[in-house]
This record gives C-alpha cells, structure tokens and sequence, in this order.
C-alpha cells in the first residue's frame, strides 16, 4: 500500500481530462505537491500544483523532468496519444509515432523514476491503460495499450524488490473533452480517480474503472473470438 496524505506526486498528461482529476484527488487526500507535466504546460493558480514541460517521446526531456522532480513516492504515466483505423492499412511511421508515445514514453518515465522512486521508500507506479488493452477494433492504439499492459506486468515483478507498487488502470470512455461528441456511455474522471487513490491505499496492483473493463476482463477467459466488437 501507498500513503498519499504528505507525498508528492507527478502526474504525466496531468493539466486536462483524466490527468487533472487524478492530481486534485491526490491533493485531496492530502498530498503535498503534485508535478503535472503537459507538452507546453500552463500555470497553475494552487501552489501545490507545479507545472512541468515533458515530451515523453525525448529521452532529455524525461530526464529533465526526473531531475526536477526527485522528491516524488508516486509517479502516474497518464499521457499518450490517441488513434485509430485498421492495422492492415496504417502507415507504419504512424504506428511507430503511436507506440513511441504509448508504449515507449511510458516505458521512458517509469525508467527515469524508478531509482528516484526507490530512494524516497519505493512508493508507486501507477499505468494508465485502456479496455483496449484488451480489445482489438482501435488498430495500433489498441496494441499500443496491450503492449503497455505487458511492459507494467513486467514492471511490477522488477520494482518489486525495491517496494514499489506498480498499479495497472482499466478504463472505457471517460467524460472528457476528447470524446465529448461521442455518443456512448461514460465514466465520471473523478469517479476512476477516486477508484485509483482507493487502490493506492488499499495495496491493490489493479484498477477495473468501470463495468466495461470488468466485463471484458472476465472474457479473456474464453475464445478469443469473443473479443471482437460485436460479438
């Protein structure tokens, strides 16, 4: 398990959507500071929220980021990129500019944090995932995020020795700007942020955020078939 009450936490992606909920539910339960990072970060009027600049694509940028934020005990890899469309059909440059993103940035922050994580008490990891992880229909996004998946189980079984608490995150649609005009059902940011706080405290390694991921967890038991949309 986790203290937040007194930590210090960074938040990748974490001045909009689901990044934002996640650091004010962090102060909300008492951390003392939270770094949020954003391509071209925009002040922040609560001076317990300290803007970053990151590209997590740039090696030097990560490494700027650790280096200024090396009193943090939880670290969540929230950015990435969205995309979509049939694999057969991407432009490969796409697929590599994804996965450099999502998989490769991700794995970036959490190699750049580690030994800080390690020196303030092993504290946590927390890994932003999708039900696509699990889903195909979403093209290299989806592999993108099952590839993420895979990388965080690896995670937690290396960062174990050094207690950190590596915690995978599940989630459908989230009530964001991103897919406002989407016609479907939604979860409330704070709600799945809330239920990642819960997890950090609890000693949990991973976080369902709604009845889709549930749902689509159950089902990985059974053909494979039955993940397709649709089915």
């Amino acid at each position: 398990m986790t203290t937040i009450d007194k930590s210090v936490a960074l938040v990748t992606g974490g001045q909009r959507g689901l990044g934002r909920a996640l650091a004010r539910e962090l102060l909300e339960r008492g951390a003392a500071k939270v770094y949020v990072t954003a391509r071209k970060p925009a002040p922040e009027e609560d001076p317990r929220i300290v803007p970053l600049a990151l590209e997590v694509s740039d090696p030097d940028s990560v490494a700027a980021v650790a280096q200024a934020a090396g009193d943090v005990a939880i670290v969540v890899n929230n950015a990435g990129a969205p995309g979509s469309g049939q694999v057969v059909a991407a432009d490969l440059a796409d697929v590599r500019a994804l996965f450099e993103v999502n998989v490769f940035g991700a794995l970036r922050v959490a190699q750049a944090f580690a030994p800080v994580l390690a020196r303030n008490g092993g504290g946590a990891l927390v890994d932003i995932h999708s039900v696509l992880s699990w889903l195909p229909g979403h093209g290299a996004y989806s592999a993108s995020k099952a590839a993420f998946w895979s990388l965080t189980n690896s995670l937690r079984l290396e960062l174990a020795p050094a207690g950190t608490q590596v915690v995978g995150v599940h989630l459908g649609y989230i009530d964001t700007d991103m897919v406002r005009d989407l016609d479907v059902p939604k979860s409330d940011p704070a709600a799945v942020a809330a239920a990642v706080a819960d997890a950090l405290e609890d000693g949990e390694s991973e976080v369902l955020a709604d009845d889709v991921s549930r749902r689509v967890k159950a089902a990985l038991s059974g053909p494979v078939e039955a993940l397709a949309f649709g089915r």
